[in-house]
């Protein structure tokens, strides 16, 4: 598998052949992660590649008690998730793609609960889609959800031993990590994507109220600032560690 991304760092991914029959997964700590990478998305799901989301939590304690009435955790987890399928369903992802696990969280609106049965409720269905590669955040991360969500990857690539990939994706709350790989785009891209991460109305608005900046704006500056930092001539890009399993 590495041998399909060689190439001086960081490759970019619009010159790569990846074999049509490669299987995407994205593993979401939250609502609102897919559209994180959603130009690279889009670029793997025009060229054929199957493309599969599984959201692990409704994220319930990122919605302001402003926005949601009544402000109950039941109330702002189904908003939450039906900010995901207006998204998904602008994107032209296919519903039967999309998966909410609604696992288990520490407290109501809190955390990813490391328990072993959270993690075999994300296995079964990681099992039954036999991912190529997974598509997830960076596990070196100020967010706790990320870094599970990392650390459970590990384990099921452990378990499946099949070759896979991971491309952990950088965002606002990434502390390091590689550039391996890149997409860069152009405006037209990026208006596209601030349209798709405004679907996540409730995010939107929080980033607008304690921020002073949406939540386009907070995702396509790290974009801006990668390219800056790859000198490359497109002003966005999304950047990926690669990470493979023992046996690629």
């Amino acid at each position: 598998m590495k041998e399909f991304f060689a190439g001086p760092r960081p490759v970019r991914l619009d010159r790569l052949d990846l074999p049509r029959s490669w299987r995407f997964l994205v593993l979401a700590p939250h609502p609102d992660d897919f559209e994180s990478t959603g130009v690279t998305l889009r670029h793997l799901y025009e060229r054929g590649h199957r493309l599969d989301l599984l959201v692990l939590s409704s994220s319930a304690n990122g919605v302001e008690d402003s926005f949601c009435n009544p402000p109950t955790s039941e109330a702002k987890a189904a908003l939450r998730e039906d900010e995901q399928r207006a998204g998904c369903r602008f994107f032209g992802l296919p519903a039967d793609r999309l998966a909410f696990l609604r696992l288990r969280v520490t407290r109501p609106g809190g955390t990813l609960a490391d328990d072993d049965g959270n993690f075999e409720r994300l296995e079964k269905p990681f099992s039954a889609l036999q991912p190529d590669v997974v598509v997830l955040p960076h596990g070196h991360d100020t967010n706790g959800d990320h870094r599970l969500t990392y650390l459970w990857w590990r384990r099921l690539a452990e378990r499946s031993r099949r070759p896979m990939a991971a491309l952990l994706f950088r965002d606002p709350k990434t502390v390091a990590g590689r550039d391996d790989l890149s997409l860069p785009f152009d405006a037209d891209r990026a208006a596209w994507k601030g349209e798709l991460l405004r679907f996540h109305r409730s995010q939107h608005q929080r980033n607008l109220n304690t921020r002073g900046h949406g939540f386009d704006e907070r995702i396509l500056r790290v974009n801006r600032d990668s390219a800056a930092r790859l000198q490359i001539a497109e002003p966005y890009a999304e950047t990926f560690e690669l990470e493979f399993t023992s046996v690629s």
